[in-house]
């Protein structure tokens, strides 16, 4: 980590104890090795001794705005856990993501990590409080994920000429295709060079690789967009329905 992604970090665990933490813990690319400063999230998870009474509340929201003015602020996210209430995969969570509080859940994806390879930042380790994630839950998540939301998404074109879109929908797919065929989790990093022996379209994947890990040629001509979009969208289709259909 750099001194910026360090002072955050410290500057939020010093305002932790207010809220009487059992744990925080980094999953991701932090923890994972794929961490880039301005451009990656800081994804953590927080364990409060709870409950999460309004009073608790609102001491996360003063947390949370005493930070803003940070450079990175924008980019760290935490969702925060009780004891009593961490185990089950599909219970929300309150969670601080894009400036705003909501809820959500702890994938079994981010559950794998935490077990795999989180980073303790303070406290217990995830395998004191979190049970394992079977290969079989993971294997059913990801690839549930690929058909409920990758598939359907794959049919709307407009979406395909943002970055995000073309970045996340190759890398997802990838990082899915390996967890189903190896039972592993990759990173994002990884993913990208997994792609090419998954038949992906080569002119997109060092389009991805220009602009998040600064490698390849200039940018293309402005029909590129609408270029990378078909391609993107003419390969996801079909080999999205290849994993799923194939998945036993």
């Amino acid at each position: 980590m750099t001194s910026r992604t360090e002072s955050l970090l410290d500057r939020f665990l010093a305002g932790l104890p207010a809220l009487d933490p059992v744990a925080l813990w980094a999953h991701g690319s932090l923890a994972g090795g794929d961490y880039q400063e301005g451009r990656s999230d800081l994804d953590l998870i927080a364990v409060l001794a709870g409950p999460l009474t309004p009073r608790a509340v609102w001491h996360l929201g003063r947390l949370h705005a005493r930070l803003r003015n940070e450079p990175l602020a924008p980019l760290l996210h935490c969702t925060y856990l009780t004891p009593d209430r961490a185990a089950d995969p599909e219970r929300r969570h309150l969670t601080w993501a894009h400036s705003r509080l909501f809820r959500r859940t702890v994938t079994p994806v981010t559950r794998r990590e935490l077990h795999d390879f989180g980073r303790v930042l303070y406290g217990k380790p995830p395998g004191a409080l979190l049970p394992p994630v079977p290969d079989r839950a993971l294997g059913d998540f990801v690839v549930r994920d690929q058909r409920d939301f990758w598939r359907p998404a794959v049919d709307k074109a407009h979406l395909w000429h943002q970055n995000v879109w073309v970045d996340l929908g190759l890398l997802t797919f990838a990082r899915a295709t390996v967890t189903v065929r190896d039972g592993r989790l990759i990173s994002k990093r990884e993913a990208l060079d997994e792609l090419p022996a998954l038949g992906a379209p080569s002119e997109v994947v060092s389009d991805i690789a220009r602009r998040r890990y600064d490698e390849g040629g200039a940018p293309a001509d402005e029909g590129w967009p609408a270029r990378r979009a078909e391609l993107t969208r003419d390969y996801l289709g079909p080999v999205i329905d290849g994993l799923v259909t194939s998945y036993r």
